[in-house]
């Protein structure tokens, strides 16, 4: 309750004070700005370019991904070469239908490498191979040293 000057009480007050709630909010936007660029993961690779249309898909495949090093990752984590098929078999291993899986390579990997993936990518039991490229109109990402 609300006290007038001769100490009677007055009209009951219901505002909110959103003074605290204002600077919660600033501290979290502060937090989120400072780590969202933390949580990009991925590895950088130049992708060749292409005026192809991009394709959209509603179900989640996997992505096969070799870097200028030859290194190459399903989803984000480190495989060998000789060990990428029966990784990719183990885990189509219940499923009849299996689904694609799409290959990003940095425009600098000789194309018989990425044969030998593809390769890898078809023992498994996998028919369905897309290659991701770049649009023609975006600048290749340098490389980060």
């Amino acid at each position: 309750m609300k006290l007038n000057g001769n100490g009677a009480a007055g009209p009951l007050v219901s505002e909110i004070n959103v003074t605290p709630f204002v600077d919660v909010m600033l501290v979290l936007l502060i937090i989120f700005m400072v780590t969202a660029p933390m949580m990009t993961q991925g590895m950088d690779v130049n992708l060749p370019q292409s005026s192809a249309p991009a394709i959209h898909s509603e179900e989640e495949r996997l992505v096969v991904t070799i870097d200028k090093d030859r290194k190459v990752t399903i989803n984000e984590y480190g495989v060998d070469l000789d060990a990428l098929g029966p990784k990719l078999n183990a885990m189509y291993q219940n499923q009849q239908q299996r689904q694609g899986v799409f290959l990003r390579a940095d425009e600098s990997i000789p194309y018989g490498f990425v044969i030998q993936v593809m390769s890898s990518i078809r023992e498994a039991g996998i028919d369905q191979i897309g290659m991701v490229t770049a649009p023609l109109n975006e600048p290749p990402k340098s490389s980060k040293k």
